[in-house]
C-alpha cells in the first residue's frame, strides 16, 4: 500500500535563553552542523556575575562566623566543664572543712569539761592552802594545770574560729563558682541558639549563591543535541528576554515518516510491517523501514479547526490516519540525508510472504 502524502518528521528543539541578558557572542552560523554540548551563545554575564560573587562573599562570611562560633562553644564548653570541677572539688573541700570543725568542736567540748575539772581542783587546792591544809607544790601543781587547760581551751576557741572563717569564705567562693556557672551555662546556651540561627542563614544564602550560580550559568546557552542550527535569529548585542525563540537545533538521525493513509486503506496495516520508502528528492534512492504506530485518530480531528459538517451541506470526505514510520538500523546515509519536511512516497508490504524486506536487487533501487 503507498501512499504519496507522507512526509519526513523529526525533532525541533527550540533554543531561547532562560533569562534576560544582551548577547555577547554568537558561536554559531544557520545550518551548521553542532554536537550536543556545544556553546551556541553566550550572554553578558557581568551583572549575574557580580549577584553571584555577592552571593557567595555573603555565604562565605556566614560560614566562616559559624566556624568561628563552633570553634567558642567548644572553648565555652571546656571552660564549662572546668568550673563545674572546680565546683566538685571545693564542695569536697567544704565537706572536708565541716568534718573537721565537727571534730574541733567536740576537742573543744573535752578541754572545756577539763578545763572546768581543773578550774575547780584549783580553787579547791587554793582554798586549802591558803588554810595551811596542802603543801605549795601541791598548790602550783593544780594552779599549773588549770593555766595549761585554760590556754588549751583559748588555742582551741581560735583555732575553731579561723576554721569556721575559712569555711565562710569557701561557702562564698562555691556561690561564686556557681554563679561562674550559671553565667556560663547561659551563654553557651545563647551560643547555641545563634549558632542554629546563622545555620538557617546559611541554607538560605547557599540556596541564593546557588540560584545566583544557576542564573550565570544560563548565559552560556548550548545544544541540548547534535543537529544542524536553522532559522538563527540572533545578533551580537542584542537584548534578548527569557524564553524568546533564537534558533533551532535540528537532529538528522532520528528521522521518521509520517504518512497519511487513506481511512479505507489503513485497517491492512499494522505495526511491524516492511515499508519501502523513496524521496522525491534522491531520484533511484530507497529507504527501508518498518511501521512503527498508528495514530488513534484522523489528522482532521487534531487540527486547529476540526470540520464542523452542519446539517444540509454535508460532503463526506475519505479521511486520512497518519501512520508513523520508523528507518531501519544502518538506513542514515550521510550522502542522502532526510531532511524535516521532504516529500517521501512510502510503499507498507501488507502481506506476509513480503515482510522478509527487499528480495531482488531492483527493490533495493525501487524498479
Amino acid at each position: 500500500i503507498s501512499t504519496d502524502d507522507a512526509y519526513v518528521e523529526g525533532s525541533i528543539y527550540t533554543i531561547s535563553p532562560k533569562i534576560n541578558g544582551t548577547v555577547l557572542k554568537v558561536y554559531v552560523k544557520d545550518n551548521q552542523f553542532v554536537k550536543k554540548g556545544t556553546l551556541l551563545v553566550e550572554l553578558d554575564p557581568s551583572v549575574y556575575q557580580r549577584d553571584y560573587e555577592q552571593a557567595k562573599a555573603g555565604y562565605e562570611a556566614t560560614k566562616t562566623q559559624i566556624e568561628e562560633l563552633q570553634a567558642a562553644i567548644r572553648a565555652e564548653t571546656e571552660r564549662l566543664h572546668a568550673t563545674e570541677k572546680k565546683v566538685s572539688q571545693v564542695k569536697e573541700s567544704i565537706e572536708a572543712m565541716r568534718a573537721g570543725i565537727k571534730a574541733q568542736k567536740a576537742g573543744l567540748d573535752a578541754a572545756k569539761a577539763k578545763l572546768q575539772e581543773a578550774e575547780k581542783a584549783y580553787r579547791r587546792a587554793k582554798n586549802l592552802f591558803q588554810k595551811h591544809v596542802i603543801p605549795e607544790d601541791r598548790y602550783d601543781r593544780a594552779e599549773a594545770a588549770y593555766l595549761v587547760a585554760k590556754a588549751s581551751v583559748k588555742a582551741q576557741e581560735a583555732s575553731l574560729e579561723a576554721e569556721e572563717s575559712k569555711l565562710r569564705a569557701q561557702e562564698a567562693s562555691l556561690e561564686e563558682v556557681l554563679a561562674m556557672v550559671r553565667a556560663e551555662k547561659a551563654a553557651l546556651e545563647q551560643m547555641k541558639k545563634k549558632l542554629q540561627t546563622l545555620k538557617a542563614s546559611l541554607k538560605a544564602k547557599r540556596a541564593q549563591m546557588e540560584k545566583a550560580g544557576l542564573l550565570l550559568s544560563y548565559t552560556k546557552i548550548y545544544a541540548p543535541e547534535a543537529g544542524f542550527v536553522t532559522k538563527k535569529a540572533v545578533e551580537e548585542g542584542e537584548n534578548l528576554r527569557a524564553g524568546q525563540p533564537i534558533m533551532a537545533v535540528v537532529p538528522l538521525e532520528g528521522v521518521y515518516v509520517v504518512a497519511n493513509y487513506k481511512e479505507t486503506k489503513v485497517h491492512k496495516i499494522r505495526p511491524g510491517m516492511k515499508v519501502r520508502i523513496k524521496v522525491d528528492a534522491y531520484p533511484g534512492k530507497v529507504f527501508w523501514g518498518r511501521v512503527e504506530s498508528i495514530m488513534a485518530g484522523t489528522g482532521a480531528v487534531f487540527s486547529l479547526f476540526p470540520p464542523e459538517n452542519a446539517t444540509g451541506n454535508f460532503v463526506k470526505v475519505v479521511q486520512r490516519i497518519p501512520v508513523k514510520i520508523v528507518l531501519e538500523p544502518g538506513q542514515i546515509d550521510p550522502e542522502h540525508p532526510l531532511r524535516l519536511g521532504m516529500s517521501v512516497v512510502p510503499t507498507v508490504y501488507v502481506k506476509l510472504s513480503d515482510q522478509r524486506g527487499p528480495q531482488k536487487v531492483e527493490d533495493f533501487l525501487g524498479r
